[in-house]
């Protein structure tokens, strides 16, 4: 079973993310789960929302503690320190960061397979929520698909479709670049479940 924990802030789609990731790998006949976990339910307030992927039926109904893989949505949760968006990784696992830094930059990162996208800029050149809140979800769920391989990019882009009503082909265009533009400092060791 693949387990990914994703950190977001409210209204950055982090819910989205997962439900589009979790019906784009259903669609490649996996098992999945998506689930988010809310605090203050506000905009701007740190969100956590889970993904299970799997060959074979998921019985485990928890938050996910032990993550495989981290998604950051927003890369100020991780110098701020708010909440600890490394825990529980698991040795060898692997972070996504929507930054425009070099996932070398990130110290943090020593020992993990490490991603960055500007899924900011990517959302703001397809006018996805706004110049100072862009919605991210698409072009990270992009970057993901195109690190792991657990789904094709057809696939992504029918959940695409089907998760996000609102600027259904922008978000597709988003999710799309969002793989093309992905860094990988080092190889992302996720095995289909």
């Amino acid at each position: 079973m693949i387990e990914i924990r994703i950190h977001g802030r409210g209204g950055q789609g982090a819910v989205i993310a997962s439900q589009i990731l979790a019906e784009a790998a259903f669609r490649e006949e996996m098992y999945v789960q998506a689930f988010p976990a809310f605090g203050s339910e506000r905009r701007g307030a740190p969100v956590r929302a889970f993904l299970r992927l799997d060959r074979s039926p998921i019985l485990v109904r928890s938050e996910i503690y032990r993550p495989d893989g981290i998604i950051i949505l927003d890369q100020g949760l991780v110098a701020l320190g708010l909440d600890d968006v490394f825990a529980g990784l698991k040795p060898g696992g692997w972070v996504l960061i929507n930054s425009p830094r070099d996932p070398s930059e990130f110290a943090e990162l020593t020992g993990f397979a490490a991603a960055t996208v500007d899924g900011s800029a990517i959302a703001r050149r397809h006018q996805l929520g706004s110049p100072t809140a862009p919605m991210v979800n698409t072009a990270i769920a992009g970057a993901f698909v195109s690190l792991t391989g657990i789904a094709s990019l057809d696939n992504l882009a029918q959940a695409v479709r089907s998760a996000v009503p609102v600027k259904p082909e922008e978000n597709v265009a988003a999710a799309m670049e969002g793989a093309q533009l992905v860094r990988l400092l080092q190889a992302v060791g996720i095995s289909e479940a």
